[in-house]
């Protein structure tokens, strides 16, 4: 199984963002999404 990670604060979200989220779905079996928190 292929898991990729997508790192940042996505603030705010963008199409961009909302793109390579979306293609790593297509090339991995599991994508995990980490959010953080800009200060």
């Amino acid at each position: 199984m292929r898991k990729a990670v997508v790192a940042g604060s996505f603030d705010p979200i963008t199409n961009g963002h909302l793109d390579i989220i979306e293609r790593s779905s297509e090339l991995f079996d599991e994508v995990i999404v980490v959010l953080s928190h800009n200060v």
